[in-house]
């Protein structure tokens, strides 16, 4: 097997790729031991809010065998108002303080979701993808933030081993949630 092609999203030919992906790994596709062993996705975008988002910056993609292998979805502050599910999360950011300042003050990426195919995991393309993340966004932005929920231990750990760490914790109508931050200036 190749080694994936890390770019931007830059096609709807892409962002079908994402939701392709992001179908075969949405908790409510998946079995509990799937759940338990591997991780899970849970929030379910459409086209639209893709290419929406996409219009602020492109979304990472691994691309293997024509294919999406692996995607991470960038969100800007800006993206907040643009799809309504997003903007829970978005407030929970906007009430925390990082190195004494608002959160809301910085620029910085939220991280919308992240999904490696089932195939390619293992091979260190999670690592590869957010390298590349940082890569195209850390001129920008000061940050990357996302949320995490504390039943994916998969993700918490492999974001983890990234360098994020975690800066707040809270619970809200489904579950308990970790939020994340890698700095990329330290």
């Amino acid at each position: 097997m190749n080694s994936p092609l890390l770019r931007l999203s830059a096609s709807n030919s892409d962002l079908e790729g994402i939701l392709k992906l992001q179908q075969a790994n949405l908790l409510e596709n998946l079995d509990k031991t799937s759940i338990e062993k591997e991780g899970f996705v849970r929030v379910k975008h459409s086209l639209e809010d893709l290419q929406t988002l996409q219009k602020e910056e492109g979304h990472v993609i691994a691309v293997a065998e024509n294919k999406v292998a692996a995607y991470i979805l960038a969100m800007t502050k800006e993206s907040r108002d643009k799809i309504p599910m997003l903007l829970p999360m978005f407030e929970q950011f906007d009430s925390l303080v990082y190195q004494g300042k608002a959160i809301a003050t910085y620029d910085y990426m939220a991280v919308g979701q992240v999904c490696v195919g089932k195939e390619f995991r293992g091979l260190g393309l999670f690592k590869q993808a957010y390298d590349a993340y940082r890569h195209f966004f850390k001129d920008k932005y000061k940050f990357a933030i996302t949320e995490i929920s504390l039943n994916n231990t998969r993700s918490l750990r492999a974001h983890e081993k990234i360098g994020f760490k975690t800066i707040h914790t809270f619970k809200d109508q489904y579950e308990e949630w970790a939020i994340v931050l890698w700095d990329w200036k330290i």
